[in-house]
């Protein structure tokens, strides 16, 4: 089983969206994925809640990782983690030793890369990252690609020796999945057409580990 975390110590950055989506693709795909959901707030299973909706989409088993002895099921491919905020310390080094994948969606603010920059810090000095057992990668959400902070984002970015895979644009698309439990794959293809190429690189990086 492949274990994809959604993380950063902040809250507030997209892990939810970034775990729900990455979750749709693959399910699609025809992998047998589970969703867990490691917040309290438990947006990841009101989002599979409302997908229970609709007829004919890929099922994603959830699991309530706030849940004493929570596992996914038998035979599943890929799990997907929506982590909770303000991870530190023994904590994140105990879940790091369940992660092959590690995904950090930044949002380009200044508040949020000064925590960014020393979460990054603690992941890069921890042994699993040090030696490779946990891949990890930046993603910049919800950003304005013509705007100033989009530019001092990448450029301050760009200082870590972690790749950046893509930025996200702050598009109604990702409100709209959230609203209905799709995925944006899953949503009119004429009206996401700008959001889904970016995501190329996330997929591109995460099956080459």
């Amino acid at each position: 089983m492949h274990k994809i975390r959604c993380l950063n110590a902040k809250g507030g950055c997209g892990k939810t969206s970034l775990a729900t989506n990455l979750a749709t693709w693959y399910a699609d795909d025809g992998r047998k994925v589970a969703l867990a959901d490691y917040d309290p707030q438990k947006s990841a299973l009101d989002w599979l809640a409302a997908r229970a909706d609709y007829e004919g989409v890929p099922t994603i088993e959830g699991v309530d990782g706030t849940a004493d002895k929570a596992r996914a099921a038998p035979g599943t491919d890929l799990l997907v983690t929506d982590a909770p905020a303000g991870t530190h310390g023994p904590e994140l080094t105990a879940l790091l030793r369940r992660t092959d994948t590690l995904l950090v969606p930044v949002l380009p603010s200044p508040i949020d890369m000064r925590a960014v920059a020393r979460f990054l810090e603690e992941l890069i000095s921890s042994g699993r990252v040090s030696r490779g057992q946990t891949r990890i990668a930046l993603v910049e959400n919800r950003v304005r690609e013509n705007s100033r902070l989009f530019h001092v984002l990448d450029d301050f970015l760009q200082r870590y020796e972690v790749p950046v895979l893509t930025h996200l644009r702050e598009s109604v698309n990702y409100l709209r999945s959230a609203e209905t439990g799709l995925g944006i794959f899953e949503l009119a293809p004429s009206a996401v057409a700008q959001d889904v190429v970016l995501w190329d690189p996330v997929f591109e990086w995460i099956d080459q580990g």
